[in-house]
């Protein structure tokens, strides 16, 4: 070591003797050496002023690398941490009313309500003027005159209409047992809403057709306008 300079203790380099600081590895010079203080407050050489810089670059660097990894740390904590989730929020219980069908009853779909139909019949023993049943009745037995007239809420618009007659089941279902085709042909005014007939003594259907429950049906060409039942018994 010269006059001019001062070892560093910790890397062994020779600085200028006012230095304060080693300008190799930054490490301040040993006090009590002694040295020729500069003329200036501050050093001003370039080598001096490098070194100081080197250190201050290294305090920065070394508080930026920190603040990063502090706030990468805290990332990685509140990440791992369980987020407490919130109280569920009971729900009101509801009471079924006596009032709400059953599962079993809304199982079940709505039977089809019948389209009615524009044309009914009445049957019995005579007509009046107006080809309308007078003394009316359901049942006919031999020696009873059977007479029966149609009412439609709208024009019969064909010269003819068709009668059918169909017998019944026993359990009083429709059956399908046609003793009488729609073939028969009976004359009407198209423009009229009503007409009557009288078939004759009842004992002629009771022979050919027998006893039971039997249901009339009316045709305007295919469609059916009206129907209704009527019995037939020995007497």
């Amino acid at each position: 070591m010269t006059d001019e300079s001062v070892e560093c203790f910790n890397c062994g380099r020779a600085n200028p003797e006012w230095a304060q600081v080693c300008r190799s590895c930054g490490v301040p010079l040993r006090r009590g050496q002694s040295r020729t203080t500069p003329t200036g407050r501050f050093p001003t050489d370039r080598d001096s002023l490098v070194s100081i810089g080197a250190v201050i670059g290294t305090i920065l660097a070394a508080v930026i690398v920190g603040l990063f990894v502090s706030s990468l740390n805290t990332t990685e904590a509140t990440v791992g941490q369980a987020t407490p989730s919130p109280s569920p929020t009971p729900e009101p219980t509801v009471t079924p009313s006596s009032a709400a069908p059953s599962a079993s009853a809304s199982a079940v779909p709505p039977s089809a309500t019948p389209v009615p139909l524009p044309g009914t019949i009445a049957f019995g023993t005579q007509l009046d003027g107006n080809n309308q049943v007078v003394d009316p009745t359901d049942t006919f037995t031999p020696g009873m005159t059977f007479a029966h007239s149609i009412s439609s809420t709208q024009p019969f618009g064909a010269p003819v209409i068709g009668e059918e007659i169909v017998r019944m089941n026993e359990d009083g279902t429709v059956g399908d047992q046609i003793v009488d085709p729609a073939g028969n042909q009976l004359t009407v005014d198209p423009a009229g809403t009503t007409a009557g007939f009288v078939a004759g003594d009842a004992a002629n259907f009771v022979r050919d057709w027998g006893p039971g429950i039997y249901e009339m049906r009316i045709y305007v060409g295919e469609t059916l306008i009206a129907k209704g039942q009527f019995r037939l018994a020995e007497g």
